[in-house]
């Protein structure tokens, strides 16, 4: 596999990994919508160790549903949504796709809070779908 490399809109955030990818979710949560200013998030699902980031992102803790924290990373100048950190799943990242600098290769695998989805978003036939997150 190559390199992932992405950036915030202005550039002052960027980061790169080497990792394979563990998953393209989407997630049509009401935290996600709130977050992206969509009507979901894409998020690609990497091992948090192995991303490295250059610029400081600006962190929001936010709480998800298992009432662990969700740290939310935007960039402070721009405001792209970077990553989350959600700590129900250790140690990966969910880098937001759309900040990828090559978006050309992506296919998203499983979508999560579908019972959220905005009733005009045509789900992806061929994705796994949980009503609220993976058990």
């Amino acid at each position: 596999m190559s390199k992932l490399s992405g950036s915030c809109l202005c550039g002052s955030v960027r980061y790169e990994t080497d990792a394979e990818p563990q998953m393209l979710a989407i997630c049509h949560c009401s935290h996600c919508q709130k977050a992206t200013g969509s009507a979901f998030s894409m998020n690609l699902g990497v091992a948090g160790d192995s991303v490295h980031m250059t610029g400081q992102p600006t962190v929001y803790e936010d709480v998800g549903t298992s009432g662990q924290p969700v740290l939310r990373m935007f960039c402070g100048k721009c405001g792209s949504a970077i990553a989350t950190d959600a700590k129900a799943f250790p140690g990966v990242l969910f880098l937001k796709a759309g900040t990828l600098d090559d978006v050309s290769g992506l296919k998203p695998n499983l979508e999560i809070w579908t019972d959220s989805a905005q009733p005009w978003v045509t789900l992806c036939t061929e994705t796994q779908k949980f009503p609220a997150n993976p058990g």
